[in-house]
């Protein structure tokens, strides 16, 4: 067998294969899978004109299949710009008026090809394989504009199309392109020139067509057609594609510069491309930085970008600022238009919006249920789902509700956060800017991301909880310490009350005497006074606030404090000798927690000072050696102090030498 007889013959196997293979293997069988099928027949139908021109050398009878060649490549016409209106996705709806249109002019060719010398006329000499009749011309013009019409509509739809239809598009338009190319050249433009003796080459060139589209068909499921292959098989099918190809290239350049075959020769050569494939894995991932570095510093600055992202990312305590910061580096590192962050509620059982992109959803108060298709789905699956993949399966009810769920929060990607095995929030993304598809490796960098992310969140959660345990333990002290102090600052109030009492049972025998009124109004007006600013003190003390920094006179704070702890002083006879320095510069402090931090001090130094005691408050301002200013408050008593050996201690939580304290008075003050 000739060279060019094995190469027809291999493609012809080839075409026939990926024609049966594209109409049997996909279960909702599409018209575009029949016109692919078409394409494919047509190509082989052509392949074996060509195939028995050569056979059947130098006999008269190769008119009849170089006729049948051209009836075939009109045919091959058709059927490409048929399955290029339709892909993908059965896109348009062309009805039998409409088919039939498309098919006239491919029908035409077939009758006067077959029944005229219109086309190819009789045999022809030396480079000219054939004359050509006065249609060649019509013919040729046919073919062109079909085919640029095909290429047009393609792009067009690639244009619109996102994700993995537009990947699908993408190498199904560049394996009909070269595949087109090439074959209109050889077998079209180079005999209109007079020369023939290429014409063989041109049916070998649909195998570029058929190696794109079974890749694509492994790696993509082109036209909905799942295989499941072990990994033997695919091997194998790739070495069909790939070395046989190779083997047949490399023994023809054997054959035609050196005159020869060295079969020796061929194997090794073949054995090497054999183990570089085999190892091009484990080069592969230091081969490929190093060029993205040289040559695509881009693409490496981007997974760099999202690598440092996903470790920085824990030390963000505030929820809300770490929302925030995932979705804009999410969104501006992959350029993607749309995005939204989804946490869990315990309490209300589902998962509200916590932050957002451009996404405009409705959702219900209590944002999706534990129990909606997406969050249920993302629990069981454990792992990312992109849109596209699951529209496949829209046929099965689960996954149908799963894609109207991402439909409706504009989700093309949905990623869980899981943490502890649970699932505790979900990143919704929609399609990137450029409308490419989420590669493997954005995939790989997503799920990455995904996991430092909900580790981030859960510290973030957990940090927010200590807070809020912080806020109500400082509270209770507080309580606490109003406890304390509630049986003298009840004396207190009451001791006023009984002298206005007394007087306004006076007042009605004595409404005459001016100096009585007078009198009475002046003591009345001051207890009233003095109990007001007890009440107010007591209820700014009580009431829970959120910390908040202000401008304040240090002096006046103590002497508020001072104010709710004299019933207590004069219970035991203590002196109060308070030695401020009165151009104390204002400082800026929380006011509530400072009076916390205050009230705690002089409650210990009341319980520690015994009777005829004295508690010494002084306050200055100083500088420290860098030019800082501060401000400083003392509390001295002459109470028993503390032991040296519990001095290391008194800031612990719930360290105590009381008997009916808590510990957390100094704790909280140091805080």
């Amino acid at each position: 067998m000739s060279l060019p007889r094995l190469f027809l013959f291999c493609a012809l196997l080839v075409n026939i294969g990926l024609g049966f293979l594209v109409y049997f293997k996909t279960k909702f069988r599409k018209n575009e899978n029949l016109a692919f099928s078409i394409l494919a027949w047509a190509a082989a139908g052509w392949i074996f004109s060509g195939f028995m021109t050569y056979f059947h050398e130098g006999d008269p009878i190769i008119v009849f299949w170089a006729k049948m060649s051209f009836s075939t490549a009109g045919t091959i016409a058709f059927a490409f710009l048929y399955f290029a209106l339709l892909f993908p996705g059965d896109r348009r709806n062309l009805n039998s008026t409409q088919l039939l249109l498309l098919a006239l002019p491919c029908l035409f060719f077939i009758v006067v090809s077959f029944g005229t010398d219109q086309i190819v006329s009789s045999l022809g000499s030396g480079n000219k394989m054939f004359h050509y009749g006065p249609l060649y011309l019509l013919f040729s013009l046919y073919l062109i504009a079909y085919f640029i019409s095909g290429f047009v509509s393609l792009i067009m739809t690639y244009q619109r199309s996102i994700g993995i239809e537009r990947l699908q598009i993408k190498y199904v338009l560049l394996g009909m392109f070269f595949t087109a190319m090439l074959g209109v050249t050889t077998n079209l433009f180079l005999p209109m020139s007079g020369v023939s003796q290429f014409n063989w080459l041109g049916p070998t060139f649909t195998v570029i067509m058929v190696g794109t589209t079974t890749y694509c068909i492994i790696k993509h499921r082109l036209m909905d057609i799942n295989i499941v292959l072990r990994k033997g098989t695919t091997y194998f099918l790739l070495m069909m594609v790939l070395f046989l190809p190779a083997a047949l290239l490399l023994v023809y350049a054997q054959n035609l510069y050196f005159h020869q075959i060295n079969y020796y020769f061929s194997i090794i050569v073949l054995l090497i491309v054999f183990l570089l494939t085999v190892f091009y894995d484990k080069v592969r991932a230091g081969a490929e930085k190093a060029v993205e570095q040289l040559l695509f510093k881009n693409r490496y600055d981007y997974r760099e970008t999202l690598g440092a992202f996903s470790k920085a990312m824990v030390s963000i305590l505030d929820l809300q600022s770490l929302s925030k910061k995932i979705i804009e580096t999410i969104t501006n590192t992959m350029g993607v238009e749309k995005a939204s962050l989804f946490l869990l509620d315990e309490e209300k059982g589902g998962y509200y919006l916590l932050e957002s992109k451009k996404v405009d959803v409705e959702l219900s108060p209590s944002g999706l249920a534990k129990g909606d298709p997406l969050p249920r789905y993302l629990q069981k699956m454990n792992e990312l789902v992109v849109r596209e993949e699951l529209l496949k399966g829209a046929h099965i009810q689960e996954l149908n509700t799963v894609v109207q769920s991402m439909t409706q929060l504009e989700a093309d990607v949905s990623i869980p956060l899981i943490s502890k095995g649970d699932l505790i929030g979900m990143i919704n993304l929609s399609h990137k800017f450029d409308k490419e598809i989420y590669s493997r490796e954005d995939i790989e960098l997503l799920s990455m991301l995904a996991n430092q992310a909900a580790i981030a969140i859960e510290n973030a959660k957990l940090y927010e909880d200590l807070k809020r345990s912080k806020s109500y333990i400082r509270r209770a002290d507080r309580l606490a310490s109003l406890g304390t102090l509630t049986a003298g600052l009840a004396h207190e109030i009451r001791n006023p009350l009984v002298a206005i009492k007394t007087l306004t049972q006076l007042l009605p025998d004595r409404l005459d005497d001016e100096e009585f009124r007078n009198h009475f109004l002046q003591i009345a007006s001051g207890e009233v006074d003095r109990i007001s600013s007890l009440v107010n003190e007591l209820l700014e003390f009580a009431r829970p606030s959120e910390p908040k920094l202000e401008t304040e006179d240090i002096n006046s704070i103590i002497d508020g404090m001072l104010l709710l702890v004299s019933t207590e002083t004069k219970k035991k006879f203590i002196q109060i000798v308070k030695e401020y320095t009165h151009d104390v510069p204002p400082v800026t402090v929380d006011r509530e927690q400072i009076k916390q931090v205050f009230l705690n001090v002089l409650l210990n130094a009341l319980e520690a000072t015994p009777e005829n005691g004295m508690i010494t408050v002084k306050t200055r301002s100083f500088s420290k050696p860098g030019g800082e200013h501060y401000v400083q408050v003392e509390f001295t008593d002459t109470g028993c102090g503390i032991p040296s050996e519990y001095l290391e201690d008194i800031f612990t939580p719930f360290f105590t030498t009381k008997m009916k304290g808590s510990g957390l008075g100094l704790s909280i003050s140091s805080q």
